[in-house]
């Protein structure tokens, strides 16, 4: 029995002889993805003045400045609070009616009429032109006045234009203009809504859940949903359960507006010592670290290095103050490595504020004690056929 303990032993300091001295474990080592002086090593990229990759430490300024950065890319914050005033104004294609009241006598329209029962005072006179499609050109014709250009002004302006035409023409005009088809001043609603549809605006001032509303509704659940907004040659996007809790992201709408309802599921993906590996999906409303890990089934007891959990993402140029200029992907984007060390208890207060986005990866590397001991199991079952070989030879089989 003492040689079977001299080989027991001797495996055992042959394994410590070989870990010793080294911050990393052997590459032929089994193991699901790097160890945390590898990521650590890794987040320096190739050079220290320009590295490839930033390696950020999560504390509670870096959650703030992510929050904040994602509350600058709300509705309020990219198309302002402004509030459009007074009528629409009309433009080409727009259908308007024009009526026209003169005095008795009438010089222009009808003839004398005569006086109601009763009245010595004839009434006055009235005509309601056809309805008349405003030109390419924005204008619209008028008799005895000719050609108006309405186009960029509301009924209100038009109406004092045609009045001020017709003075010296007809007795004591008087003129209503009423907009009977409005083609011009429209927002779109698209994408996951009951039905596609170009919503006229009115003085009124509609808002983005009227749209909305005016389509239908959207298909998919509101967790699910997200909508964006296209003016111009801005675009922005917001979960729709944040613009309902959020009144003043109900913004008002602009002419042109384009409004898309997008299903867009969320995901994130976990890997190693965690309770799964696996994608796992999320609300458009967004997750924090601590629901994700909670998600994900927690970290491995047996395996996991608390401070070892990372979050590889994308990460946006301007959304934090960088300690080391950042190197870009083709698409603009910082490749970030975030790393949270759960053995601090005021972490687990900064995983409630960090914000998880989609695509990122979730790795929580292995503890070094869950190294080692792999690594031990490895050298003992190579060297027991020698440990039975000299069981047998000491008991002279």
């Amino acid at each position: 029995m003492n040689l079977v303990r001299m080989l027991g032993g001797g495996v055992l300091l042959a394994s410590l002889s070989l870990l010793s001295g080294c911050s990393t474990y052997p590459n032929w080592l089994p193991s699901t993805g790097p160890s945390r002086a590898q990521v650590e090593e890794g987040g320096h990229g190739s050079s220290k003045t320009e590295p490839a990759i930033q390696l950020v430490r999560v504390d509670d300024n870096v959650a703030r400045q992510l929050l904040a950065h994602r509350k600058h890319g709300d509705f309020v914050g990219v198309f302002g609070t402004s509030v459009a005033e007074g009528p629409i104004a009309v433009g080409p294609g727009d259908g308007i009616e024009v009526s026209v009241w003169e005095a008795p006598p009438a010089m222009l329209f009808g003839g004398r009429a005569g006086s109601a029962a009763g009245s010595m005072v004839p009434p006055p006179q009235m005509v309601v032109l056809p309805e008349q499609m405003v030109g390419q050109d924005g204008s619209i014709n008028v008799p005895f006045v000719g050609h108006v250009l309405v186009s960029g002004h509301d009924p209100a302006w038009i109406e004092r234009t045609i009045t001020q035409g017709l003075e010296g023409k007809a007795n004591q005009p008087q003129v209503l203009v009423r907009v009977m088809r409005n083609t011009t001043a429209t927002v779109t609603v698209v994408g996951e809504v009951s039905a596609n549809i170009r919503m006229p605006l009115t003085a009124q001032g509609e808002r983005l859940l009227d749209a909305l509303a005016a389509a239908g509704g959207a298909k998919q659940p509101v967790d699910k949903t997200t909508l964006q907004i296209t003016r111009g040659n801005v675009v922005q996007s917001l979960p729709l359960e944040t613009i309902i809790r959020d009144p003043a992201q109900n913004i008002q709408l602009k002419s042109g507006d384009v409004i898309t309802a997008i299903y867009k599921p969320l995901s994130f993906t976990v890997l190693g010592a965690t309770g799964k590996n696996e994608e796992m999906a999320f609300e458009v409303q967004g997750i924090s670290l601590a629901q994700a890990m909670a998600r994900a089934g927690g970290l491995d007891d047996t395996r996991a290095d608390a401070k070892a959990i990372f979050i590889f993402r994308f990460e946006d140029k301007d959304a934090l103050q960088w300690k080391n200029p950042p190197t870009t992907t083709p698409e603009g984007k910082v490749p970030v490595i975030y790393q949270v060390d759960l053995k601090d208890p005021g972490s687990f207060f900064v995983a409630q504020g960090f914000p998880m986005d989609d695509k990122d990866v979730m790795y929580i590397s292995n503890s070094p004690g869950a190294e080692v001991n792999k690594f031990i199991s490895i050298m003992v079952n190579a060297s027991a056929p020698l440990v039975d070989a000299a069981i047998l030879k000491q008991s002279g089989l």
